[in-house]
């Protein structure tokens, strides 16, 4: 790092100051307030019972209290959980839960340092492996806890923290890109809660820290990830496969740590308003769709980038991280929320639905670690001793940025991103409480009615999303067609809304046959957002037999919702399908279940197998 711009950092102030507005203006803002009802408020509330509030966290903080680590990453536990356990409380505010965050604050302040150390490392292997790593989560977590009650000693920790950092990275005179694990992406994103401390303290030595790290990252002489100049490159190809370590300091491809760069990044072109910042956000994010996200909404292997999206139909090694999708949720929020751009919440309903969901033990207590798109979903191992695992503690935090992203508002008036039964308020332009209500059972079926609530007649516009895979979609206001909706597109609707005016979408749900590879040949079945999935619990063959889906020339298949007896499965639909025959007549069609991907394979009490991809036979005639 360059030293003369550290000891300036250095010579810095650290008084608090004024809150910094942002240069760039997000397209959308979170609702006020959302009440989530039916399967989805079913989901979020096991979540919040059966994982947030049952966390142990002097489990969580009893690392920080010795200083005895050398390797592992201890100090990720304590950020994730009380992350996800803020985005929790925003959505459903608790004296429990608030309690609960009021003692993780106070215990992790108590094990701070005098110099200002927040972590679990030992005084010789700081910086190192996953040290860092962990103090972005603590600075996170901290940060996080401000914003919900304004106590300066929290906000005053992470500056401390942060500051601490600082000062030994000029110390030893050391990269921060040079340090930790895959090519310095695990350290060096630390820039997020560098960019919020900026934000909500006004000194401008961390927007200057974040704007060095950045610079590192460009730096060839000292071999930083490139993540700008390289935004340009298949994530997956960026470089060579590690020769030593997969999860070493040559891993450039590691999914997770990537991502997070780019969230702070994308953090940073808020605050200066630097095209090449918000470009390099936007090309890695549409590399990843196009070369990495399978049909489950998420991606990954060995937590790594490798082309996925073209392999996702035959059995790959550790495939799907939790965390992964989480952060891929995430990842595709922050670039909703500034470019308001429907294909990232087109991504984020697809991975919700399935991939995450999908994660997620039926009763919200567990999350796999791992998702396979053939398989079982097993569980996940107990990491450095802590109880759990990373993507335990992760899982939530895609799972609670729903709520408040579902209906956001916008300098125009409102956006409706997400089709979820429930209650939303937010701000009008004008200043004054809309209430949007949602009754809907989609995307069980594409039928969605809206009713907009508010005081007093006012001029602004709503955006209706019309998913990307909805090929025919009606939209109707107070029983009137609107004209103009484009699949993958935001529908617009500028007029005087006034009291109990309503809005009606019906959606295409036909369910879509999707096929990939060529020797074989793999078929898959999407309806709406949502991969059927065969299940060894349902009806039909074994799932070793050779099945051909029955579709019509556009590609579509007709199925049959059935009624669930089952209360781990959330969808059955039964459709036709051609089996493999040795006789020259053929075979006759027959009748197979399946259900949702979610469900596939995920009970409380073992782990039946499913199957996403259909191998189809090969004919040497075409």
């Amino acid at each position: 790092m360059r030293h003369s711009l550290l000891i300036l950092l250095l010579l810095s102030s650290t008084i608090l100051s004024a809150q910094v507005k942002p240069v760039v203006k997000d397209s959308y803002s979170p609702a006020t307030s959302a009440i989530i009802r039916e399967k989805v408020g079913e989901k979020l509330q096991a979540s919040y019972n059966n994982r947030i509030l049952a966390q142990d966290i002097d489990k969580l903080i009893d690392p920080f209290t010795r200083h005895d680590e050398h390797s592992c990453w201890q100090g990720e536990f304590w950020g994730k959980w009380f992350t996800s356990a803020v985005l929790a409380y925003r959505y459903h505010p608790t004296p429990e839960l608030k309690q609960k965050l009021d003692n993780a604050v106070k215990g992790l302040i108590a094990t701070q340092t005098k110099e200002g150390y927040i972590g679990n490392y030992a005084p010789e292997s700081r910086l190192m492996a996953w040290d860092i790593w962990g103090r972005k989560y603590v600075m996170l977590g901290l940060i996080a806890y401000y914003d919900i009650t304004s106590e300066k000693a929290s906000l005053n920790a992470a500056v401390k923290e942060a500051d601490f950092l600082i000062r030994e990275l000029n110390e030893k005179q050391t990269p921060i890109v040079k340090l930790g694990n895959h090519r310095g992406m695990a350290a060096s994103s630390v820039l997020e809660p560098i960019t919020q401390l900026y934000v909500r303290t006004g000194n401008k030595k961390y927007l200057d820290f974040a704007e060095e790290i950045v610079r590192q990252w460009e730096d060839k002489s000292i071999d930083g990830p490139q993540l700008i100049s390289k935004s340009d490159l298949p994530v997956g190809e960026r470089f060579p496969k590690p020769e030593k370590s997969w999860y070493g300091w040559e891993q450039g491809q590691k999914a997770y740590e990537m991502m997070s760069c780019y969230e702070g990044l994308t953090e940073l072109h808020r605050l200066t308003g630097k095209p090449l910042y918000r470009e390099a956000a936007e090309k890695t994010w549409q590399s990843i769709l196009d070369t990495e996200i399978n049909i489950a909404g998420s991606g990954a292997a060995m937590e790594a980038w490798f082309g996925g999206k073209a392999l996702q139909a035959i059995p790959i090694n550790h495939f799907q991280e939790t965390c992964v999708t989480a952060t891929w949720i995430k990842f595709s929020q922050q670039l909703l929320r500034l470019t308001g751009e429907a294909k990232y919440a087109d991504a984020i309903e697809i991975a919700f639905y399935n991939a995450l969901l999908g994660a997620m033990r039926p009763d919200g207590s567990d999350w796999a670690k791992y998702t396979p798109l053939s398989g079982q979903r097993l569980e996940g191992s107990e990491q450095c001793g802590m109880g759990l695992n990373c993507c335990n503690a992760s899982g939530p935090r895609g799972l609670f940025t729903i709520p408040h992203t579902a209906v956001m508002a916008s300098e125009k008036g409102a956006a409706v991103n997400f089709y979820i039964d429930g209650v939303y308020e937010l701000k009008t332009p004008g200043g004054n409480a809309v209430v949007i209500e949602q009754q809907t059972d989609y995307p069980l079926s594409g039928e969605i009615a809206i009713s907009v609530k508010l005081k007093k007649p006012e001029q602004f516009s709503l955006a209706i999303r019309i998913p990307g895979w909805s090929e025919k979609s009606t939209v109707r206001v107070n029983g009137e067609p609107v004209e103009g909706g484009v699949p993958g597109k935001y529908l617009t609707i500028s007029r005087t809304w006034k009291e109990n005016d309503k809005i009606s979408i019906s959606l295409d749900m036909r369910a879509k046959v999707h096929s990939t590879g060529e020797k074989p040949v793999y078929k898959a079945i999407t309806r709406g957002p949502v991969v059927l999935t065969r299940d060894e619990r349902l009806n039909g063959p074994g799932l070793e037999a050779i099945l051909a889906p029955i579709s019509d020339k556009e590609g579509y298949i007709e199925v049959t919702p059935k009624k669930s007896n089952n209360p781990d499965i959330w969808m059955i639909f039964s459709a036709r399908f051609m089996p493999e025959s040795y006789t020259e007549t053929g075979a006759s069609p027959v009748e197979v279940e399946l259900c949702d991907y979610a469900s596939a394979g995920n009970t409380m009490t073992d782990y039946p197998f499913f199957k996403v991809w259909l191998p189809q036979l090969y004919d040497p005639r075409y």
